[in-house]
């Protein structure tokens, strides 16, 4: 088996042990790692002093984002959401939280920008100051396991191609949190990892 078919193999077998970790917690529990996680986030200097954020939309098994949508748009800072479309993935402005309310819902359960949704590009206007970025498994210094198709590494690379540098902060449960994660040269480590069990 070459090394990088080994490091495959290795991700997928992570994959499942933390997908099963977090599918035996309660809506209630993920609702309230949920908010003490936002809680770090919005408490972060980065987040006070950026312009321009852009958050994932979450899955059922991801750290819920609906109310720090809410407080990126009262804080009046722009707000961006991922546009998938096929293998790409773009970060759209959203105008506001009854524009989001109106996404349609995919077939992940999620809302997102209809295809043929023509919005403002973060990347053509401006870059983004910070990333929150979603992930199945984390270490603390912030290696990272996604789902295995590579939106957020290769719109990493697109966002360093253009010249900006965002902040990435990765949000995530505490049974998400791994002392190590197999990564090869094409993962991207996070700036920061927040989670709940650790004091603030």
């Amino acid at each position: 088996m070459s090394a990088s078919a080994a490091i495959r193999s290795a991700k997928n077998v992570l994959r499942k042990e933390i997908k099963k970790r977090v599918a035996m917690l309660s809506e209630q529990e993920k609702e309230k790692q949920s908010k003490i996680v936002v809680e770090k986030l919005l408490k972060l200097p980065q987040i006070q002093n950026s312009q321009r954020v852009c958050l994932y939309l979450n899955m059922s098994d991801e750290v819920k984002t609906v109310s720090l949508l809410k407080s990126i748009l009262d804080l009046k800072k722009e707000c961006f959401v991922p546009q998938y479309i096929g293998p790409v993935m773009k970060m759209v402005k959203l105008e506001s939280f009854e524009d989001y309310e109106n996404f349609p819902m995919t077939k992940w359960k999620i809302k997102q920008p209809a295809d043929d949704d023509l919005r403002e590009d973060a990347l053509n206007t401006g870059g983004l100051d910070v990333v929150v970025m979603p992930g199945l498994g984390f270490t603390k210094a912030g290696a990272r396991l996604g789902r295995g198709k590579g939106y957020y590494d290769t719109y990493l690379e697109k966002c360093a191609q253009a010249g900006y540098q965002p902040f990435t902060v990765a949000l995530a449960f505490t049974e998400q949190i791994c002392d190590t994660v197999p990564t090869d040269t094409n993962d991207v480590p996070i700036d920061l990892v927040l989670y709940p069990s650790e004091e603030s």
